[in-house]
């Protein structure tokens, strides 16, 4: 299956608690910090929710 990598560049702060827990839930939690992740229905759609805070690397 292919992967997708996800990086955090913008803070959670002044976030709704829904959006922070999608971004600790993609293994996320501060500025800069990569994950790697199955390329999936569900990963795609915490993507798109946090869009605005996560860029995909790869």
């Amino acid at each position: 299956m292919a992967k997708v990598v996800v990086k955090q560049v913008k803070s959670t702060i002044g976030r709704p608690e829904s959006q922070v827990k999608i971004v600790k839930a993609l293994g996320l939690g501060r500025i800069g910090k990569t994950k790697e992740h199955e390329d999936c229905a569900a990963v795609r759609g915490m993507i798109e929710k946090v869009a605005h805070l996560v860029e995909v690397v790869k």
